[in-house]
């Protein structure tokens, strides 16, 4: 379990969203310093938030933001990017695009940021997944999420024996500037961050914060046309 009082914290993604209101919630839990990546930072009022620049593609911008951030103990896993919602009339640029920022980008930033926490004598890792996980829609995005679940089970493993704590959190819609199209219910970003920063600090290896994700994984047991009805005919 990791305590995140005085904890110092990577968070990418961390000014807007849910990335926001994860630095939100760590400040009010006591967190010494939080380090809030963006394309473009912005700086912060609260001298606790250093705001650092993030392309989670480019291994360059990863390699100065570990040069930057020589501290840190936990690392946050927030950044993403969306997709077309095909797969036969996308661009493959576009479905390549995506993998590179929500499976191999995260990677690169966990490869980076391991022995950090380790030399900073152990800590934690959260990676945000989502409910689609565990269904195929939206294209190729739910693919990444699928994909870096098994990245994040794998890695726990990797890191069982060596201090650093590895949970996965899964969501469904979250109201953000992402799905502002998205009439169906939202969560609020705030109610996602207290559940995600309540699961690192209980060594939750999996976070399931709404009843879209609990229900999409409990769905996996289910026949496949329960879980596409069009299937049904």
């Amino acid at each position: 379990m990791t305590t995140l009082e005085g904890a110092v914290v990577l968070v990418t993604g961390g000014q807007r969203g849910i990335g926001r209101a994860i630095v939100d919630d760590l400040l009010a839990r006591g967190a010494a310093k939080v380090y809030a990546t963006a394309r473009n930072p912005r700086p912060s009022s609260d001298p606790r938030v250093v705001p650092l620049p993030l392309e989670v593609t480019d291994q360059a911008s990863i390699d100065a933001l570990a040069e930057a951030a020589p501290d840190v103990t936990v690392l946050i896993n927030n950044a993403g990017a969306s997709s077309p919602d095909t797969y036969l009339d996308a661009p493959v640029e576009d479905v390549r695009a995506v993998f590179d920022a929500n499976f191999f980008g995260p990677l690169q930033l966990t490869r980076a940021f391991v022995p950090i926490i380790e030399r900073n004598g152990g800590g934690h890792i959260l990676n945000a997944h989502s409910a689609l996980t565990w269904v195929a829609r939206h294209g190729a995005y739910a693919a990444t999420k699928a994909a870096f679940w098994s990245q994040t089970n794998a890695i726990r493993l990797e890191l069982l024996n060596r201090g650093i704590g590895v949970t996965g959190l899964h969501m469904g819609y979250v109201d953000t500037d992402m799905v502002t199209a998205v009439t169906a219910p939202k969560s609020r970003p705030e109610d996602i961050a207290k559940q995600a920063l309540d699961g690192i600090e209980s060594g939750a290896y999996e976070v399931l914060a709404d009843d879209t994700a609990r229900g999409a994984k409990a769905a996996t047991a289910l026949d496949l046309t329960a879980v596409y009805p069009e299937l049904a005919g």
